[in-house]
């Protein structure tokens, strides 16, 4: 093979790479969300929807029950963990807002009766007052492998699974208010990179944060 050759193959290698790093993140934010955002003292964070595609041997040796109460800890293992991350921040003085705690917000929606089959029933302004924020921040979760600390053990226990995590979060924030979008975020990640809900969510948020208003 040619030198010149060589260099063509690796150029579109590196073309294709890049169309699909870009391919595997989307951003939008509302025009209006920077100036919105300085009017916000408070948010919260609703449990993420979790979807986890496992292969038919690693479901062989999981109940249904199983696998339900593991998506609800692996949901409420991102929540935490995106509490953290914006905790982090505001004790670096780099966010100005209040964040309320995954356990105050589960409480409130408990005792409104906003299960998690319920809560896409709800608007984002419904939410908002229940909870007492001015914005609200939901998302989405489709993970081959589930992070939080008890799941992964259960997993390995039951499955024996060792794969590397392939992960696609979406994260929305919506204002009180209005019942806008302020914010969506997607980000695809495939590796082994990382291997906890913290971890994930550092990764994910890192570019995130230099383009959401908070």
């Amino acid at each position: 093979m040619s030198r010149l050759l060589k260099r063509i193959l690796a150029l579109a290698a590196f073309v294709a790479s890049s169309s699909l790093t870009s391919a595997q993140t989307t951003f939008f934010e509302h025009p209006d969300f920077p100036r919105r955002a300085l009017q916000h003292e408070k948010i919260a964070f609703i449990p993420f929807e979790v979807s986890v595609n496992l292969r038919p041997k690693e479901m062989k040796n999981m109940t249904q029950e199983q696998l339900e109460s593991m998506k609800d800890s692996e949901a409420q293992g991102v929540q935490s963990a995106l509490f953290s991350w914006f905790m982090k921040r505001k004790d670096q003085g780099r966010l100005t807002i209040d964040v309320q705690s995954p356990q105050m917000t589960n409480a409130k929606l408990l005792r409104a009766g906003v299960t998690k089959e319920l809560v896409a029933a709800y608007e984002p302004s419904e939410l908002c007052e229940i909870l007492g924020v001015d914005a609200i921040v939901t998302g989405t979760l489709a993970t081959n492998r589930l992070m939080s600390q008890g799941t992964a053990v259960a997993m390995q226990l039951l499955i024996g699974a060792s794969a590397g995590p392939q992960v696609t979060m979406t994260l929305s924030i919506y204002e009180g208010e209005s019942n806008e979008l302020m914010c969506n975020y997607q980000k695809k990640l495939t590796g082994s990179g990382f291997s906890s809900n913290q971890d994930m969510v550092n990764i994910l948020m890192r570019k995130a944060s230099r383009r959401i208003a908070y």
